[in-house]
C-alpha cells in the first residue's frame, strides 16, 4: 500500500469544529515544494482531500455504523453483552464516555471545512470543464455532510465559509429549515451539473446519480421533521417524484442519471461486482491500484473492519469447525469482534421458501476450509472425522460417528504487491473428497451457500436453521444443527449463558453453540486484491453507501405517506421480484396495498446493516412502536431526547459558548440547545 499522500489537518474551521488549512497553506503532497504547485494542484488537492472521512473512517469502521445501526430494531448484541449498552440499549449513555458518536460527528466536520475552502475558491478558478466538474463535486460532499449531520444531530452549524474568513469560537445552530434548504441547494445543483460517468472513471467519485439519491434522502429526512419546501411543495411529494423519475429510467436504459438494478438479487452481492457494481450510487472505495494517482490508493483507504462486527468466532466450536485460531482464520477473517446480532423481529421478517435475499443477507451455514493450493493446510488434514464424543457434544446423530465432515472451501495465498497476500476462496464440490484443487469451483460469492441445505450435506458443521427441525429431520445430518428461534431467550435476547435454560434441556449444557447467530455477509468480501496480507480484520472491499434499490423503497415510502399505498406496493414489488427463486409466482410475495409497517419492514429486508435505519425509524418517528418488536431492552430505557444523538463532546469542548449550544439534552450542559430551532 502506497503511503498516504496527504497530511493530518488539524486546524479550526470556520464554525469552530475540525477542519482544513487554506488553500495557500495546503500541500497535498506532504513535502516543502508546495512552492512549485500551481493553484490548480493545490485546489486540486484538497478538493480530492474532501472524500477522505467517507473511505477511511465514517464507512470503514464501527464508528459512523454504531450511529447508524446501533439503538434501533434491527440489532442485538452477541450474547445479550453490556459492553456497548449504551449504543445498542440507550443504558447509561453518557456522551463524553462513549467515544464513536463523537467522533462520527467530527469526521463529518472536518470535511465540511475544507470542502467549504475547496467551493470558495472554486468559484476563482478558471471555469474549465474539469473545475467545473470538480466543484459540483465539492457541493454534492458539503451537502452530504451537512446531511448526515442533521439527520443524527438534529441543528447543526452549516458551515459555508472557507476558513480563510476565520474561526467562530461563539457558533450559532441552524434551524433545521435552513439547513435542508442549505442541503437540497447543493445536492440540487449537484445533480444538474455533474455527468453519468464520473470525473476520471473513478467510482469513487460522486456522479449524477449521486446526487440524486442523495437528494432523495434529503427530501424524505426533510419531510420526516414536519419541514415543506420554499415553494410550498410538499418534500414527499419531491421524493415521490424524483425517485419515480429515477426508476422510470432506470428501467428504460439509464440514460438519464445512470441507474441501474440488477435482475438477480445475487448479482448484486457477487463478488466479481463489488468494485463494478452497476448498482451502487455512491461508494466507499476500497484501495485500488487503478486509482493510484488518486488519495484512495493511500494507507487509509478502503481498510474497512465491518465484517469483524457482525460475525461470530468460529474458534468456539475449533473441535468440530478445525478452525483453532482466529488470527489464522483465512476464509472468514479474524472474526473475534462481533457485536451485532440480528434481531428475532429483523430474521422473522424474511421468507426463505421464495426469498433469495435471505441467503445473500446472512451465512447461516458454516464450513471449515483447507489451504491446498499453498500447501499449507492440506485437505486431508482439515477433514474432521467426526467421534461419538463431538457427535453427543453438538447433538448429532451418533449414526454419524466416524464419518467425516469435509472442508467447504479451499483458500489460496496469492502473493501481490499491493496489499500482502491475498486468500482468495474457492469452493470444494459437493460429493467430491479428492482434495484435488482441479475440481475446485468459483461461486458467485463464497459465503453465499445453497438454501436449503441438503440433508446429506457434508461440507458443513453447523447450520443455522429457520424453520424448527425435528429429531428426525437432524438424524440423517452430519453437521450441528440449531434453530435460529432457540438462540434467543423470552424476551427476545440473546443467550448469554448455556446453563439453567431451555437451551441446555434441549441442545446440552456444555454445547457453546448458543453463541453462534446468523452473520451479515454484505462486507464479507472475498476475491484477488480485497486483503490486507496478514491483517485478517481488514478487507478493502467497497462499500455501497447508496444503491439503486433504496430509490425504490424511498419512492414507495412517499407514496405511502401522500396516502396512495397501490402505488406504493408496486415499487416494493419490483425489489421483491429479483429476489425471488425461480419458479416462485408473483402471488406469493406480491403487495396490493403498502401500510407504513410494509414500507419499514422492506426497509429492513432490503438495507439491514448499511447504515440506514436509525435514520428511518428517526423519520418516521417509530422507535416507541418498533424498538418493542425487536428490542425490548432499548424500547424500556428510550426517551425523547434520544430523537437526537448527543452533539460531541470534543466540539464542546473547543468552543466558548457550549453551555448555549448545547449537548442535545443529554445533562452535560445548561441548555439542550434545540430551543427554537427545530424547525
Amino acid at each position: 500500500m502506497n503511503k498516504n499522500i496527504f497530511k493530518p489537518v488539524l486546524a479550526l474551521c470556520a464554525a469552530a469544529v475540525m477542519g482544513a488549512c487554506s488553500l495557500d497553506e495546503y500541500d497535498p503532497l506532504g513535502t516543502d515544494t508546495s512552492t512549485s504547485l500551481t493553484e490548480y494542484e493545490k485546489w486540486y488537492g484538497m478538493q480530492t482531500k474532501c472524500y477522505e472521512p467517507i473511505y477511511s473512517q465514517l464507512y470503514t469502521v464501527v464508528d459512523f455504523m454504531s450511529v447508524a445501526e446501533a439503538g434501533t430494531d434491527l440489532w442485538l448484541t452477541a450474547k445479550n453483552s453490556d459492553n456497548t449498552k449504551e449504543l445498542f440499549y440507550y443504558e447509561s449513555l453518557v456522551p463524553f464516555a462513549n467515544k464513536y458518536w463523537d467522533k462520527a460527528f467530527i469526521q463529518a466536520y472536518t470535511a465540511l471545512g475544507t470542502c467549504a475552502t475547496v467551493i470558495k475558491n472554486g468559484e476563482k478558478m478558471e471555469q474549465t470543464d474539469a473545475v467545473k466538474t470538480l466543484y459540483a463535486e465539492a457541493r454534492f460532499l458539503r451537502g452530504f455532510y451537512h446531511l448526515l449531520l442533521t439527520t443524527y444531530y438534529g441543528p447543526i452549524t452549516l458551515v459555508n465559509h472557507s476558513v480563510e474568513d476565520g474561526a467562530d469560537l461563539n457558533p450559532k445552530r441552524n434551524t433545521l429549515t435552513e439547513i435542508y434548504t442549505s442541503v437540497i441547494n447543493d445536492l440540487e445543483f449537484a445533480m444538474n451539473n455533474l455527468g453519468t460517468t464520473p470525473y476520471n472513471n473513478n467510482r469513487a467519485r460522486a456522479t449524477k446519480k449521486s446526487a440524486l439519491g442523495f437528494l432523495c434522502r434529503a427530501y424524505v429526512q426533510a419531510a420526516g421533521q414536519g419541514l415543506t419546501a420554499p415553494d410550498g411543495t410538499s418534500y414527499w411529494d419531491k421524493a415521490a417524484n424524483l425517485a419515480a423519475d429515477f426508476v422510470a429510467d432506470t428501467e428504460a436504459g439509464g440514460s438519464k442519471y445512470g441507474g441501474y438494478l440488477y435482475d438477480d438479487i445475487s448479482d448484486l452481492w457477487a463478488s466479481n461486482n463489488n468494485r463494478t457494481n452497476k448498482e451502487a450510487l455512491f461508494v466507499a472505495a476500497g484501495a485500488d491500484a487503478s486509482m493510484d494517482t488518486e488519495t484512495w490508493n493511500n494507507a487509509n483507504a478502503g481498510k474497512s473492519k465491518l465484517f469483524t462486527l457482525f460475525y461470530w468466532n468460529q474458534t468456539l466450536c475449533s473441535d468440530i469447525s478445525k478452525i483453532t485460531s482466529d488470527k489464522q482464520n483465512y476464509f472468514y477473517g479474524r472474526t473475534n469482534a462481533g457485536v451485532f446480532a440480528p434481531s428475532k423481529y429483523l430474521l422473522d421478517l424474511y421468507t426463505p421458501s421464495w426469498d433469495k435475499r435471505w441467503e445473500n443477507t446472512f451465512q447461516t451455514s458454516f464450513g471449515g476450509f483447507s489451504m491446498q493450493q499453498p500447501e499449507w493446510l492440506p485437505y486431508s488434514s482439515q477433514s474432521i472425522k467426526l467421534s461419538p464424543k463431538v457427535a453427543k457434544l453438538y447433538g448429532i446423530s451418533l449414526s454419524m460417528a466416524n464419518k467425516y465432515i469435509y472442508p467447504y472451501a479451499d483458500c489460496a495465498a496469492l502473493p501481490s504487491t499491493s496489499g500482502g497476500n491475498q486468500y482468495v476462496a474457492s469452493v470444494w464440490p459437493k460429493g467430491e473428497t479428492s482434495g484435488d484443487v482441479s475440481k475446485l469451483q468459483k461461486p458467485k460469492n463464497v459465503y453465499v451457500m445453497d438454501y436449503p441445505v441438503a440433508e446429506d450435506e457434508n461440507r458443513i458443521f453447523l447450520y443455522l436453521s429457520k424453520e424448527k427441525m425435528t429429531a428426525e429431520d437432524k438424524v440423517n445430518r452430519i453437521y450441528a444443527c440449531v434453530d435460529i428461534d432457540d438462540l434467543f431467550d423470552e424476551t427476545g435476547a440473546y443467550l448469554s449463558t448455556n446453563v439453567g435454560n431451555a437451551w441446555a434441556g434441549k441442545y446440552g449444557q456444555t454445547n457453546p453453540l448458543y453463541q453462534a447467530y446468523p452473520c451479515l455477509n454484505k462486507f464479507q468480501w472475498n476475491y484477488e486484491g480485497v486483503f490486507y496480507g496478514s491483517n485478517l480484520q481488514i478487507k478493502n472491499g467497497d462499500v455501497y453507501i447508496m444503491r439503486a434499490a433504496e430509490i425504490y423503497l424511498i419512492a414507495a415510502e412517499a407514496y405511502q405517506k401522500l396516502g396512495n399505498g397501490g402505488k406504493a406496493a408496486e415499487y416494493i414489488n419490483k425489489l421483491r421480484a429479483r429476489a425471488a427463486r425461480p419458479g416462485v409466482t408473483a402471488e406469493t410475495y406480491k403487495l396490493s396495498n403498502a401500510t407504513e409497517e410494509d414500507i419499514l419492514d422492506e426497509f429492513a429486508r432490503e438495507l439491514c446493516g448499511e447504515h440506514q435505519r436509525w435514520a428511518l425509524l428517526q423519520r418516521h418517528q417509530a422507535f416507541r412502536t418498533q424498538l418493542p418488536k425487536g428490542n425490548k431492552r432499548a424500547a424500556a430505557t428510550y426517551r425523547d431526547i434520544h430523537k437526537w444523538r448527543p452533539i460531541s463532546q470534543t466540539f464542546l469542548q473547543q468552543i466558548d459558548n457550549a453551555e448555549e449550544y448545547g449537548d442535545n439534552g443529554y445533562g452535560t450542559t445548561a441548555k439542550s440547545g434545540l430551543e427554537g430551532f427545530e424547525q
